[in-house]
């Protein structure tokens, strides 16, 4: 079993990632999970998307 993890500011770009991962690999996908974390800096929202994918 293995883990592969994806870090992005952009859910687009997540998105993006993780589909090619899944594209270029013939690996048996166990589970995704996904995470969405919010901060505040100032004025400013900072989003932080992520996703471990859990496979054999």
């Amino acid at each position: 079993m293995k883990v592969k993890i994806f870090d992005e500011s952009h859910e687009k770009d997540l998105e993006e990632n993780i589909n090619n991962f899944l594209s270029e690999t013939a690996a048996d996908i166990i589970d995704i999970k996904y995470q969405v974390s919010i901060t505040m800096f100032g004025d400013e929202q900072i989003y932080c998307f992520s996703a471990m994918i859990i496979y054999n």
